[in-house]
């Protein structure tokens, strides 16, 4: 887990979308969807909720989310 990838999963959150998150992290959209992927992986946790167009957090990504920002204050 990188300060990183923290970075990129507050972002995906903010914005319900992972081509806004990506802009937003100045990085492309494969590149931030590896990462959050990865870091899923990682924690064996599935953060979001990913749909047609749509991105919800999950409640335990919800959870890791506000610890992530925490974490990069």
């Amino acid at each position: 887990m990188t300060l990183t990838e923290l970075k990129y999963i507050v972002a995906v959150a903010r914005e319900k979308h992972f081509g806004r998150a990506a802009e937003a992290c100045y990085v492309s959209q494969p590149t931030l969807s590896v990462a959050v992927k990865k870091l899923e992986d990682e924690l064996e946790v599935k953060l979001f909720e990913r749909s047609a167009g749509d991105v919800t957090v999950t409640p335990l990504g919800d959870e890791i989310v506000r610890q992530a920002q925490s974490v990069l204050e």
